[in-house]
């Protein structure tokens, strides 16, 4: 049955895709903003057997996300709520299929190692915020097991310093509930690994994503002082 389920959900994510490639690839031809990677994303979601319960109301645009991270169901499940785009660990462009599913909306990858790009880094970053999407940064630099929040990486905040004008902060907290132990990307995991498990995964699990109240960076001078104001009310809720 696991081998079963894995053949079928993995026939329903191709099956999704050759649905929405076309509708997605009209879109950009009349020049319009296409909804297709944001329901895609959220629809691979549902197919791995997450079911979203969407708390508070995301904004559209000026906004950083500023994300705890489970795993990489993270992404597709904050894709499909808010269309956001993301910066990522350069590892994950090499996960199976999920790397692929990440460059179709915009995924920003960073090495954060890589001390002498990260001028480079948040560039792009700052690039992405004057487009018509969200980002999406998980300041934890890596994926946590869900019950205890890491301690926030500054680094790639400092795109907020100064802040894009209008852009607010908006602390995003993404909790798998039960299934937390179960589905927590931790340890020394291989990305190929988690992701077949998570596909030969029986049954489906509620994630709850609470948008909390957006704030001005310019509240909060400086990356760390933004980055501690979202992970204090992370950390709250």
């Amino acid at each position: 049955m696991p081998h079963l389920r894995l053949t079928l959900r993995l026939l329903a994510i191709v099956a999704a895709l050759l649905a929405a490639l076309p509708l997605h690839g009209f879109w950009r031809l009349v020049r319009a903003p296409s909804p297709w990677p944001r329901i895609f994303l959220g629809t691979v979601a549902r197919i791995v057997g997450a079911r979203a319960r969407i708390v508070g109301v995301p904004r559209r645009r000026d906004v950083v996300f500023v994300s705890n991270h489970l795993s990489w169901i993270d992404i597709l499940l904050l894709a499909g709520a808010s269309g956001s785009a993301f910066v990522a660990k350069a590892e994950l462009r090499g996960v199976p299929v999920v790397g692929w599913l990440c460059t179709l909306n915009h995924t920003i990858f960073v090495s954060r190692e890589d001390r002498l790009r990260v001028a480079d880094q948040i560039d792009r970053i700052r690039a992405a915020l004057t487009a018509a999407w969200p980002v999406t940064i998980f300041p934890e630099g890596t994926t946590g097991d869900g019950h205890v929040l890491l301690p926030f990486k500054a680094a790639l905040l400092a795109v907020l310093d100064p802040p894009p004008p209008g852009t607010r902060v908006q602390p995003v907290r993404i909790d798998y509930g039960a299934a937390t132990d179960e589905l927590a990307w931790v340890g020394d995991e291989h990305g190929q690994a988690h992701a077949l498990r998570v596909l030969r995964r029986r049954g489906s699990f509620v994630a709850t994503l609470t948008f909390l109240e957006p704030f001005d960076p310019l509240d909060h001078p400086g990356r760390k002082a933004i980055a501690a104001e979202a992970r204090q009310r992370i950390e709250t809720a």
